[in-house]
């Protein structure tokens, strides 16, 4: 299970820090992955963390603002999230793969969602 948390209400230019908690053991070979779903549109990637090797992938809207990252000992996963956007208002998913991808339909396991509110 993954447990995604950390999501609120922030201001335009704010940041957030977001948590995605693994109750299973997380693999070397798996990729952690964050998505989210604005209201009304698809789920959309955002970033993702190869686990053993710790190689990080984002998504070019969050490239320099968001930053991923894991604690192995905690078996979690972070997102930190800076210069926050109101069009970045969205519920924020957590997810497990196996391989690098954007697309949602390719990861496993999707944690319950935190949502993220931007006030403009």
């Amino acid at each position: 299970q993954l447990q995604a948390s950390g999501g609120g209400l922030v201001q335009a230019g704010g940041s957030l820090r977001l948590s995605c908690a693994a109750s299973e053991r997380t693999y070397s070979s798996h990729l952690l992955g964050w998505f989210r779903q604005p209201p009304g549109k698809e789920r959309e990637f955002v970033a993702a963390i190869r686990w053993g090797s710790g190689r990080t992938y984002y998504a070019d809207s969050v490239k320099g603002r968001f930053i991923i990252s894991k604690d192995g000992a905690k078996n979690t996963m972070y997102l930190q999230m800076n210069d926050l956007k109101a069009e970045e208002t969205a519920v924020y998913y957590c997810a497990r793969g196996n391989s690098y991808s954007t697309i949602a339909t390719d990861y496993n396991y999707w944690g319950q969602g935190t949502q993220v509110t931007v006030s403009s």
